[in-house]
C-alpha cells in the first residue's frame, strides 16, 4: 500500500493530532503548538493540515482539521498528500480509527502503471483500537477495482479482465471457466455474443466459484463492457472519453469478491461477468433486431448504446437458475442515475425491504454513500414491445435508471433476494480518499451486510 501501517511506533514517530471546530479552543495542546495555529489561523476546519515548527526549525507535530464532523472520518485521506515524509502515529486513539486509517490510506492512492511518481512514503503507526486487517482487506480490493477502471481498453479488453480475474481466483484458489466467442451461442448466452461479436476480441463470460458447496450462495455479476462506442447508435466523441470505465461493474465485483475471500466469509461465493467490447462492424448488432435470451424472452432493440443490461440479462438469467441467497449485480448502466443523483451517490434497487436496510445502515456505517430507488411498476410498461417480449430501451426517457433496474428485474425469478447497483465508478474531481479517476462504489458497504449476514 502506498501508505505504510507499523504495528510498532519508531521513536522519531511525530504525532498527529485530530481537531475538531467546536473543540480546539478547549484542546490540551502544547503551548507552543498553540501559538504556532494561532499565528496560522487554525482553529480546526475541515480538511486542513497544519504541520508545527519545533524550536530547531524541523517538524515537531501536525494538525488535521475535522471541521464540524460532516465531512466525515475518510476525509483524512488529505493527509497522505498533505503531511510530510516520515513516521507519524495519532495523538490519542481516535473515535473511529479503523475508518480513519482507511481514509488516509485510500488518499495515498496513485496509478503508477503509466509512469506517473508513486505518492509520499507516509508510515503511520496503527493504532491500538483500529482493525488493520479490514483496512488492508478494504484497500486492497479499493486499489484493485481503481486499477483496472483507470486502465485503458488497449490494456483492459476482455482477454486482460479475464486474466485480471484468473489472477485474484488463483491467490484465493478459487476456481475459473470462461465461455468464449461462438461458444456462447452453443451454450445459451446469445445477448452476450450479440453484443461484443463486432470486437477484434471475443466477448466471454467468466465464472469464478470459491466456498464450500453447501454453504449459502452469494452471486456477484458485473457489468464487463471493456469499452462501449454505443454501437450503431453511435456515441459523441465526448462520450467516448470515459467508456474505458464502463467495465466499472466488473472491477467492482471483483474487488468486493477480494474483499470477501480475504476474510473468509463462510459463503458460496459465485462472481459472473460478461465482458464484452460494444464495437462497430459489419456483424454489430443494429438497432430494431430482436434477440433471444437465455430467460427465452425475446428483446428488441430499441438502442444499441443499452447494451450494458442484454450482457446483464443473460448473466442474471444464469446466476438465477441455482435460486442464490443473495444476487448482486453491479454496473455502470446509465446517465440517468447520475442526473438524479450525481456521481458520489449510486442508487441501488431491491424488492427485498430488509435488505434495503441493512444495506443502508451499512452505508452509514462505513461512510460508502447509497441510496435506495423505487422498482416502480407502473413504468414497466414503457418498456413494452410491439413484436418481442421487452424492449431494452423506453421511448420517452424518462426514468432511465428506474426503468433499467426493472428490465434486469425481469430476468431474476428465483433468487431469495436481488438488488441492482448503478453505479459511476468514477471521481470526476480529487475527494480527500480518493485522486479523480476510477472509484470502488458500494463494495465496502456490501462486504459489511454481507459479513453480517453470513458471518465467517
Amino acid at each position: 500500500m502506498p501508505v505504510e501501517l507499523l504495528e510498532q511506533r519508531p521513536e522519531n514517530s511525530r504525532p498527529l493530532r485530530l481537531v475538531t471546530s467546536a473543540g480546539f479552543a478547549e484542546m490540551a495542546l502544547p503551548a507552543e503548538t498553540r501559538a504556532w495555529a494561532e499565528a496560522n489561523g487554525f482553529s480546526g476546519e475541515a480538511g486542513r493540515v497544519l504541520v508545527v515548527a519545533n524550536a530547531q526549525g524541523g517538524i515537531a507535530e501536525a494538525l488535521f482539521g475535522l471541521g464540524n464532523g460532516q465531512e466525515g472520518v475518510l476525509a483524512a485521506g488529505t493527509l497522505a498528500r498533505s503531511l510530510p515524509e516520515g513516521d507519524w502515529h495519532f495523538a490519542g486513539e481516535p473515535d473511529e480509527a479503523t475508518l480513519t486509517v482507511l481514509g488516509l490510506v485510500l488518499g495515498g492512492y496513485v496509478f503508477t502503471r503509466y509512469g506517473k511518481k508513486p505518492g509520499k512514503a507516509i508510515r503511520l503507526t496503527l493504532p491500538k483500537n483500529a482493525d488493520g486487517d479490514l483496512v488492508g482487506r478494504a484497500a486492497e480490493a479499493v486499489f484493485l477495482a481503481r486499477d483496472l477502471i483507470n486502465t485503458p481498453t488497449n490494456d483492459m479488453g476482455p482477454q486482460a479482465l479475464e486474466d485480471a480475474a484468473r489472477k485474484l481466483a488463483q491467490a484465493h484458489k478459487a476456481s475459473v471457466s470462461v465461455i468464449v466467442g461462438e461458444a456462447l451461442l452453443e451454450q445459451g448466452f446469445p445477448m452476450i455474443h450479440a453484443v461484443g461479436r463486432a470486437s477484434s476480441e471475443a466477448p466471454r463470460l467468466i465464472d469464478i466459484g470459491w466456498g464450500r458447496k453447501d454453504a449459502p450462495k452469494v452471486t456477484l455479476v458485473g457489468k464487463g463492457v471493456c469499452f462501449d462506442t454505443g454501437g450503431l447508435d453511435i456515441k459523441p466523441s465526448s462520450g467516448m472519453l470515459l467508456m474505458k470505465k464502463d467495465m466499472g461493474g466488473a472491477a467492482n465485483v471483483l474487488g468486493l469478491a477480494s474483499m470477501l475471500m480475504s476474510a473468509g466469509v463462510d459463503v458460496r461465493l459465485r462472481v459472473l461477468i460478461p465482458a464484452v467490447e460494444n464495437a462497430i462492424s459489419a456483424n454489430a448488432f443494429r438497432p430494431g433486431d430482436v434477440l433471444q435470451s437465455r430467460k427465452g424472452l425475446t428483446v428488441e432493440i430499441g438502442n444499441t448504446d443499452a447494451e450494458g443490461r442484454l450482457i446483464l440479462a443473460d448473466a442474471l438469467a444464469l446466476a438465477d437458475e441455482e435460486a442464490p441467497d443473495l444476487l448482486i449485480d453491479m454496473a455502470t448502466l446509465t446517465g440517468a442515475a447520475r442526473v438524479a443523483l450525481g456521481p458520489d451517490l449510486p442508487p441501488f434497487y431491491t424488492g427485498d425491504d430488509a435488505l434495503a436496510d441493512e444495506i443502508a445502515r451499512a452505508s452509514a456505517g462505513v461512510e460508502d454513500p447509497l441510496w435506495r430507488m423505487p422498482l416502480w411498476k407502473p413504468y414497466e410498461a414503457k418498456l413494452s414491445s410491439k413484436i418481442a417480449d421487452i424492449n431494452n430501451v423506453t421511448t420517452d426517457g424518462f426514468a432511465g435508471s428506474i426503468t433499467a433496474a426493472l428490465f434486469l428485474q425481469r430476468f431474476v425469478e428465483k433468487a431469495r433476494s436481488w438488488v441492482h447497483f448503478d453505479i459511476f465508478g468514477w471521481n470526476p474531481s480529487d475527494r480527500p480518499h480518493g485522486p479523480t479517476g476510477g472509484e470502488a462504489q458500494a463494495i465496502r458497504a456490501l462486504e459489511r451486510v454481507i459479513s453480517g449476514r453470513f458471518g465467517k
